[in-house]
């Protein structure tokens, strides 16, 4: 069984984690809509946002070097990296010349997609992940499992006994505000100690060479301003032209992620502070093979809001870990198989094809048509498996002979009620037991059928 179906198995099968994971990325994205319908020009927005990011990509080599060129007269030192490898020696580089062994990290899925936190930990610099839910899940030597609530998937009883084991907390404490105040006191320590601050980038912007990075925590302002070096890391798609395009990103990124009317600190970088030093590395990481690609290229206006995850029937019921990819759900579900299709062959069939991902977006991704485009590009690559490729070939036989789609109709509609309940839910139906059929009537088909049409 391909990846995703084995994983998702194996999360729904405790129903009740199921069911709450579930109905707490809806309970986000209700509040999503809740805050988009109080801005009358939302829809103006999300058109406004989309058009920006694909002249963004459409010009992302003259804006990349108009923002090294101001990033660089403001004093910062600008690098470039072609993947994950030269990333991470280049931040490597930075913090051994300056003789760094503690670093304190905001949240980053950059950083994420190029594994650096073990590849510094390998080369004997602590790196601690500030972000409360991105602490968390690091305590248990996981990755996040969302882009905006990394540990949306843990129960506050279960972080209870993480911050006894780690923390020294009470045992027992559920206390959400007791706990987060352990962690405040933790980190606050962490953050003291610390020789250098390393941030993620979520706008940066080519007119000025400045950025920004939004957190509801201030982890990233605190992590930067106590020590003299600041590394930002951001994907070359993160650039926006203008610095007046900012507030339109602003005004959909919080509303879309967490139903917020914006995130609480939105901090502005334009250069090092007096005495200190800071560099921005740009990663590329296949970034410009998508953006030669006239299906794919518009994922990269991705903003990383997640609402295509809060509202996603697959990744609700699934969970993040099923993907097992640094950026799951439909976005990940697209962007993945661009870099590794074999491995990540199973993603694109992850989705019901609702389209519920695209009437989200803020930037207008058309999402479910991308994975639609996907599938057939993972069926033309040979990597699909026989038994998809067999059982779709007799669909499009069914669906050609209305005479056969009505015969099978009608046995179905007879034969499935009386079926032992094994052999609709078993091993090789993944998405049976969430499926349940609805109770049939205790008549024959043609009973029924007769029923129907004289209530009619």
């Amino acid at each position: 069984m391909p990846a995703h179906p084995k994983l998702a198995t194996e999360f729904v099968k405790n129903k009740e984690r199921a069911h709450w994971h579930d109905q707490s990325l809806w309970f986000v994205r209700s509040k999503r809509d809740a805050a988009s319908q109080q801005i009358p020009e939302w829809e103006l927005l999300r058109e406004q946002a989309s058009k920006i990011k694909s002249y963004t990509v459409s010009h992302l080599p003259d804006l990349l070097e108009d923002f090294e060129k101001n990033a660089t007269a403001k004093g910062v030192h600008v690098h470039w990296a072609r993947d994950a490898k030269e990333h991470n020696e280049i931040v490597h580089g930075i913090l051994k010349q300056h003789e760094v062994t503690k670093v304190v990290k905001s949240k980053s899925m950059l950083t994420e997609e190029c594994h650096l936190n073990p590849y510094l930990e390998r080369h004997g610099i602590e790196v601690i992940d500030t972000d409360l839910g991105e602490r968390i899940v690091q305590l248990q030597n996981k990755p996040p499992s969302h882009l905006v609530m990394p540990a949306i998937h843990i129960k506050k009883e279960e972080i209870g006994e993480l911050f006894h084991e780690k923390l020294g907390t009470e045992k027992g404490a559920t206390d959400p505000q007791y706990l987060t105040e352990a962690a405040r006191q933790h980190l606050r320590q962490k953050f003291i100690g610390a020789e250098a601050g390393i941030t993620g980038v979520n706008f940066a912007i080519a007119e000025t060479g400045g950025f920004v990075v939004c957190t509801n925590e201030g982890n990233a302002d605190l992590g930067t301003s106590l020590n003299k070096l600041h590394i930002a890391c951001m994907g070359i798609e993160k650039l926006i032209p203008r610095a007046n395009d900012l507030s339109v990103f602003l005004r959909l990124l919080a509303r879309s992620a967490t139903g917020q009317p914006i995130t609480t600190y939105s901090s502005h970088f334009h250069g090092p502070a007096p005495r200190a030093e800071m560099h921005v590395v740009l990663l590329d990481n296949g970034r410009s093979e998508i953006s030669g690609s006239d299906e794919f290229r518009r994922s990269l206006n991705c903003i990383r809001c997640a609402a295509c995850m809060n509202t996603c029937p697959v990744y609700r019921r699934s969970g993040g870990y099923s993907y097992e990819a640094t950026v799951p759900g439909p976005i990940g579900s697209t962007l993945s198989p661009s870099k590794d299709a074999k491995k990540y062959s199973s993603l694109p069939f992850a989705c019901s094809l609702c389209g519920s991902c695209t009437d989200v977006c803020p930037v207008k991704i058309d999402l479910h048509h991308q994975l639609l485009t996907w599938r057939k590009e993972i069926r033309v690559r040979g990597l699909l498996p026989f038994s998809k490729r067999i059982s779709m070939k007799m669909m499009g036989w069914m669906m050609q002979a209305p005479r056969l789609y009505r015969f099978v109709g009608k046995c179905a509609r007879a034969i499935v009620p009386r079926l032992p309940r094994f052999l609709l839910y078993n091993r090789f139906n993944a998405w049976g037991k969430q499926r349940e059929l609805p109770d049939f009537p205790k008549q024959s088909f043609r009973e029924w059928m007769k029923k129907n049409h004289d209530n009619k």
